[in-house]
């Protein structure tokens, strides 16, 4: 087994990128700090439509340095089955906290989920959206 350390050495970029230590657990009950990031019909890239959600949460995120982010991603039935779909959810996450990152979120403040349908809010068709959450 390689020590972390030395692994640490061998891929800098791989430590960096481990999320803290927290639970998304109930983050789809909150109801303050909750931004609702659109996506087109089976896409797994946020368009211009996200523009402003995102910049909406990376601001929160930014004034608040000491809370976690948790981005919770959906997707529809009309978005392929039950695995395809938690898939596409899965990577509309994954680009969120990408995108959340590129606009100056500490990739370890945020942890991205996929989430069944239910728990998505906005105005957006709900399959279709990411949640952001910045926890409390």
């Amino acid at each position: 087994m390689i020590p972390a350390l030395l692994l640490a050495l061998l891929l800098p970029g791989l430590a960096g990128a481990q999320p803290r230590q927290f639970s998304c657990v109930g983050a789809e009950r909150l109801e303050e700090d909750v931004f609702a990031i659109p996506f087109p019909r089976g896409a797994a890239a946020p368009e211009d439509a996200a523009r402003a959600g995102l910049t909406a949460a990376a601001e929160r995120a930014k004034q608040v340095p000491e809370r976690n982010i948790c981005v919770l991603g959906h997707a529809g039935g009309q978005e392929g089955g039950a695995q395809t779909g938690l898939q596409l959810a899965a990577r509309r996450a994954g680009a969120v906290a990408e995108a959340l990152a590129k606009l100056g979120v500490e990739r370890d403040r945020v942890r991205a989920e996929a989430r069944r349908a239910a728990f998505a809010r906005g105005a957006v068709p709900e399959e279709r959206s990411v949640t952001v959450v910045v926890l409390p």
